[in-house]
């Protein structure tokens, strides 16, 4: 029952970001809770006192009606971490039509991990690309926060080009903190550039995960006679046959994604592909593994 609610076409049909992210969060929580393979770092530690600003919900309030002293229960695996999320809202993340767009379902990833972060305590940011930065919200874990990145994900709109360059420069210029880097993308450009961009961060000591955003069709496209294909962000055009499309297509798409990652994981990096018709769950395993791992 848990899993139908982390179902992109199910989450889809509700129109606030945050109770997707709600939903998604607290489904894939309960799983992994009753999964006998996967924690979720809450073995309990210890006791410390209240102190004003604190989580009432964390309160252990049969402790107060025995004491009239408020504590905390601590868990195990509580460390703060910091998560960056870069969010690749150029033109391409907004097709092709039909099912859950790719800006879609970044946008429930985001949110999620954004949720989830919440919940762990963990200060996050978000950065909104494509060949310029379009929003930042620096990393926190201030009262609100969820809400501005919320509301940064929730207006990341597709359009002009991705200029991976730029969100990376501006990353190393405003943040200094180690963390996690979640980039969220198509990842429509040479391997080899993308990663030569993205690897200066792991030299500052950051963990980095990219989220491969692929639609179905863009894996394995469907035609029933030649078609006009026009590039969004730079208006070329190329005609394709259904040949082209079963034959030919699928194995540049296959070379592209396992170039990407190749490269990846030989740069230390983290990589995980994502398609649009796939539950959340995997994605935020991915993250939720690689947090664990920096505690």
């Amino acid at each position: 029952m848990l899993q139908r609610f982390l179902k992109p076409e199910v989450l889809a049909s509700v129109s606030s970001l945050d109770l997707i992210a709600k939903t998604v969060v607290d489904g894939f929580v309960s799983g992994l809770h009753r999964s006998p393979d996967y924690g979720f770092s809450q073995e309990f530690a210890e006791y410390r006192p209240y102190t004003p600003g604190d989580d009432l919900r964390h309160v252990d309030w049969n402790v107060y009606a025995r004491t009239e002293r408020a504590y905390l229960k601590k868990y195990r695996g509580e460390t703060n971490c910091q998560l960056t999320i870069l969010l690749d809202a150029s033109a391409t993340m907004g097709a092709p039509a039909g099912g859950v767009s790719k800006i879609d379902y970044a946008r429930y990833v985001a949110a999620s991990l954004a949720y989830l972060a919440n919940q762990q305590r963990d200060a996050a940011g978000l950065i909104v690309f494509d060949d310029e930065v379009r929003n930042y919200v620096p990393p926190s874990t201030r009262q609100g926060q969820l809400h501005r990145l919320l509301h940064g994900i929730e207006h990341a709109e597709p359009h002009a080009r991705t200029d991976y360059a730029k969100p990376f420069h501006h990353f190393q210029e405003a943040i200094k903190r180690r963390g996690i880097v979640v980039v969220l993308s198509d990842f429509f450009a040479d391997p080899e550039v993308i990663v030569k961009t993205v690897e200066p961060l792991r030299y500052r000591g950051n963990d980095i995960v990219l989220f491969h955003i692929l639609h179905p069709l863009e894996l394995r496209p469907r035609f029933d006679g030649p078609v006009i294909l026009v590039d969004v962000e730079t208006n070329e055009s190329m005609e394709v046959t259904p040949a082209y499309a079963q034959e030919e297509y699928p194995a540049k798409i296959d070379a592209h994604v396992a170039e990407l990652q190749s490269r990846a994981k030989g740069a230390g990096m983290d990589y995980y592909l994502a398609s649009t018709d796939k539950p959340l769950d995997g994605a935020l395993r991915e993250y939720l593994s690689i947090r664990q791992g920096r505690l």
